[in-house]
């Protein structure tokens, strides 16, 4: 009864996860619309009936091993990296690699780690349930390269931070670092429970496949190769994922192309039902898709993925230079827009194929998440080992997602709880081991929130809104830092809390008005008479778009560019009333490389004005190392340094020696004596030459 219950629940619960996490398409919120504001007045039936033949019938053997096969090399190549490869000993060997990683295997991993099984079923009902408006957010795929790669990635990777959050330390005090990790360890394990286990429910209605022994399947595969060959595994399975996924939904596009004619007769039918529209230019930001509110909107929530996520941030550290990573995030957006835009073309083969007869009102299936699986097994069925190809992608995708969410859990456990917070320094030698441990139990806790995931019912969907919500919270604070050299830590932690208030308000709000999604119209008029056809009766809502409060309607990609811009407006103004910072105090690299060419070429008057240091460029950086190499240094932290270097910045994380400060008057004699306590940091006395972190909020 619990799971009927879940079921009946499902389309609601992925509503809030593509509302509110904003992660994937929102094909599932027009199912969600529908079970919200329909009434069914007849029994849906998740199989056909009469002279159909079981859906669960057309799953071959041959299609079981394919699926076998794909768990096996997954599995195959994390055995090859825990115990056959180059022995991982330190933190940094197993969380980021060596930082040896090749680029274009970084690049895959990237975008997998974006591409859910919950998007790859979503993205096609999205065309087939309300049209291709959403295919505009491959233009933000587009603009978030060059935002990325100039504001942020130089910041990272300068600094090379394990944990990002700990840039939130460095730049303002310890709690922030432990918010921000807090906030991103919550959603991450949450998110992983679901965005394995709604797909998962979906495949097993109209495939067969038992809900839990394949979401099973999935967590302990993917918990084996990843605790097991660390970041390195976790890259090139995600290589070998993605080619799977690529190559079953080109074979899926591929077939029903040619069943429904080719593809000029699926745009000709697109055309017709008013599916191809793309620039809805309506300003107003309560319209749920439109060119705004995708590409804007979008492009604020991707730039939170790319800059202001560990997962990502850990895969640049993967890679030696800049470069690397500034390339592997053109050809990362490149997969995702190839990905989304062949997702989007099936959808309109899947509105060609039922365009007489919709499965969803014929009772056939109960969500539109349903269509694509249920499209591929009843009619590809015939031809052994395609449906476990499609259902080989899908499970690629899950075990992509939880990989990396599963490596990026354990560096943020290590590096920003138990040393940030608790003071524990794990031994270099020992750090790959506990970080093993570390990322083990990580995936059995997302694990084990599978199985209580239906009976969370609301309340999941308010902890489903961290991962959207903290998304832009996160990346307002990390723009506070990089972008505004006068931000200070009071102001930092009024913005993120203020922030993420907004945002919670404006979710919540959303979940409990309930305000009706369009839909566009469909027929039954064309199916067989044997199927139990669902009589559908539109229930007035009382919750009309008039009635409920602006703020609750704005659409779902705004969360993002709600979050950033609240934390940092709020930041600022609660750094002005408290004081700013003195930019003369904040490190060089801890600020975007293009703020300080715009600082630099301000007048001298408005410098003055603005406490803009003369000497804001380049230059300024020999003054501002904090020692020279010492043999005493420690396997990663030589690595981490030499990296830091190579990337033109100044290694700021080596033990606990921190400056705070352009110049550091220990290496620069050209500044007074009394000049080199300019610092928000204090000098322990004690622990002298070192300085300590003791900055406060």
């Amino acid at each position: 009864m619990a799971i009927d219950n879940f079921k009946r629940r499902c389309p609601l619960l992925k509503l809030t996860l593509h509302k509110l996490v904003g992660f994937t398409t929102t094909s599932c919120i027009v199912a969600a619309a529908s079970a919200s504001t329909l009434n069914v007045s007849t029994s849906i039936n998740n199989t056909s009936s009469g002279n159909e033949t079981d859906l669960s019938e057309l799953f071959h053997w041959q299609d079981y091993g394919v699926l076998a096969a794909m768990l096996f090399v997954s599995c195959a190549i994390g055995v090859f990296y825990g115990y056959c490869g180059e022995k991982q000993t330190t933190g940094d060997d197993f969380l980021l690699g060596g930082s040896s990683m090749g680029t274009f295997p970084m690049a895959l991993s990237l975008a997998a780690s974006f591409i859910t099984a919950i998007e790859l079923l979503g993205n096609p009902a999205e065309m087939y349930i309300a049209g291709a408006q959403f295919w505009m957010i491959c233009i933000a795929f587009v603009l978030v390269v060059p935002i990325s790669s100039q504001l942020y990635l130089p910041v990272f990777m300068r600094l090379r931070l394990t944990s990002c959050y700990e840039y939130l330390e460095v730049r303002f005090c310890k709690s922030m670092r432990v918010y921000a990790s807090a906030l991103y360890m919550l959603q991450m394990i949450l998110y992983t429970a679901v965005a394995v286990y709604a797909p998962a429910l979906a495949l097993s209605d109209v495939t067969g496949l038992n809900t839990y022994v394949a979401v099973s399947l999935v967590y302990v595969v993917c918990i084996f190769y990843a605790s097991q060959g660390g970041m390195k595994a976790v890259i090139m399975t995600d290589s070998f994922q993605s080619a799977v996924l690529l190559a079953s939904l080109a074979t899926v596009l591929a077939l029903g192309a040619d069943q429904v004619g080719g593809l000029n007769a699926v745009w000709d039918y697109s055309r017709r039902s008013d599916r191809l529209h793309f620039f809805d230019m309506d300003p107003d930001p309560t319209v749920r898709h439109s060119f705004w509110s995708v590409v804007v909107g979008g492009t604020m929530y991707w730039v939170s993925m790319f800059c202001a996520n560990q997962a990502s941030v850990q895969k640049y550290l993967s890679v030696e230079r800049i470069s690397q990573a500034r390339i592997a995030l053109w050809v990362s957006a490149i997969g995702l827009i190839a990905v989304y835009s062949v997702n989007f073309i099936t959808g309109a083969v899947l509105a060609a194929h039922y365009a007489g007869c919709d499965p969803i009102q014929a009772g056939v299936i109960s969500a539109s998440d349903r269509l694509l699986p249920l499209y591929v097994v009843r009619e590809f069925g015939k031809y052994p080992g395609v449906p476990g190809f499609f259902v080989a992608g899908i499970f690629a995708a899950s075990l992509g997602t939880v990989a990396s969410a599963l490596n990026s859990l354990a560096a943020v456990a290590c590096q920003d709880l138990a040393n940030g917070l608790l003071g524990i320094t794990l031994p270099e030698e020992k750090g790959a081991m506990i970080a093993k441990w570390v990322c083990l139990a990580c995936g059995a806790i997302s694990f084990a929130l599978v199985f209580i995931v239906e009976r969370l019912g609301p309340v999941l969907q308010l902890a489903l809104s961290f991962n959207g919500m903290a998304g832009g919270v996160s990346l307002g604070l990390f723009s506070l830092g990089m972008l505004f050299p006068w931000a200070n830590s009071t102001g930092a932690v009024a913005g993120g809390i203020f922030g993420l208030l907004v945002v919670v308000v404006a979710g919540g709000g959303a979940q409990l008005a309930q305000v009706p999604l369009p839909r566009l119209p469909t027929s039954t008029d064309s199916c067989p008479a044997y199927y139990n056809l669902t009589s559908l009766i539109i229930s007035p809502s009382e919750n009309q778009d008039e009635a409920v409060f602006w703020l609750f309607r704005v659409s779902y990609l705004w969360y993002s560019s709600l979050g950033c811009v609240a934390t940092v407006l709020a930041g600022m103004v609660v750094s002005v009333i408290t004081g700013v910072t003195d930019p003369a105090h904040v490190p060089i690299d801890l600020i975007s490389p293009p703020v300080i060419s715009l600082l630099s070429a301000l007048p001298k008057k408005l410098k003055k004005a603005l406490r803009i240091p003369t000497r804001m460029g380049l230059e300024r950086r020999r003054s501002s190392s904090v020692r020279p190499p010492s043999i005493a240094d420690d396997k990663d932290t030589r690595r981490r340094r030499r990296l830091s270097e190579l990337a033109g910045g100044v290694f700021y994380s080596d033990a606990q020696i921190l400056t705070q400060g352009h110049d550091n008057l220990a290496l620069d004699t050209e500044k007074s004596h009394d000049h080199y306590h300019r610092t928000s940091f204090k000098l322990d006395k004690q622990s002298s030459p070192q300085l300590s972190r003791t900055s406060t909020c």
